[in-house]
């Protein structure tokens, strides 16, 4: 891997933290609002209404997705997975729902949807950041392997 910025690694990883805890937050934000607020039952109902295909399918799919996936990804845990499957999610909602010609959310836009999959996206492919579930469970089963990506890491990474 390298460093595409001069920013020093522990600003990398607490920039990185900061993006996992805001999309974590958005995501759990929908998810409970499927949940709870308009249930799984309804949130079926209105995939149905949308024309969703296999809405018994997709809404506790995207329910929980979202409600656990943003857990995760603030957490840092298993992230590329839950990266891809958040993203998956979104591009569905995109495809289906929100890919209409005005990108403005409040008009039933794209907006939102494409920068939230972007951000799962980016996570996914880049990892959560040192300050980690993920990192803390890998780093032990690594071992010299971990330190010699940390070295090559290092050499493409301007001074901190």
């Amino acid at each position: 891997m390298y460093a595409t910025t001069g920013f020093p690694t522990i600003a990398r990883d607490i920039i990185t933290v900061l993006a996992r805890i805001a999309l974590g937050v958005i995501f759990i934000a929908h998810g409970w609002q499927k949940f709870n607020e308009w249930t799984v039952s309804g949130t079926t109902q209105s995939f149905a209404q949308m024309g969703v295909p296999l809405p018994d399918i997709a809404a506790p799919f995207a329910t929980f997705v979202e409600l656990i996936g943003g857990a995760l990804l603030i957490l840092g845990a298993l992230t590329p997975i839950v990266g891809i499957l958040l993203a998956a999610n979104l591009i569905g909602a995109l495809v289906i729902v929100h890919l209409v010609p005005v990108p403005f959310v409040d008009q039933g836009g794209w907006e939102l949807v494409a920068a939230l999959a972007a951000g799962a996206l980016l996570l996914a492919a880049m990892g959560p950041g040192r300050f980690s579930v993920d990192r803390f469970l890998l780093k032990g089963k690594k071992g010299k392997k971990a330190t010699k990506s940390e070295e090559s890491d290092a050499q493409f990474t301007p001074a901190n």
